[in-house]
């Protein structure tokens, strides 16, 4: 088990800029997908959507997205994920 000490050692190792993956999975309903989108242009206007992933679950009821930004601060990452939590079709945020 990861103590705090360790993580944040982990945590410290990334430099900025950077690219940085997010995946995001929700439930599959209304405009889950644009919704997300909307999120991660506010965050990283440079963000190119034409590389914007989308997998949906073997049964439908879920959509696995995935997004790479170019990160440029710990306090961008922080902003974007808490945002993309509050989303209320999100169910989780890697």
């Amino acid at each position: 088990m990861e103590g705090a000490a360790d993580f944040i050692k982990r945590e410290s190792l990334l430099s900025f800029p950077t690219e940085f993956p997010i995946k995001i999975m929700g439930r599959r309903e209304g405009d889950f997908a644009q919704g997300v989108l909307e999120i991660v242009l506010r965050h990283s206007p440079d963000f190119d959507a034409k590389t914007l992933e989308m997998r949906p679950s073997r049964k439908g009821k879920y959509l696995g997205i995935t997004v790479t930004i170019q990160a440029n601060s710990r306090e961008q990452l922080d902003a974007l994920y808490r945002e993309l939590c509050d989303h209320p079709a999100v169910v989780m945020v890697l």
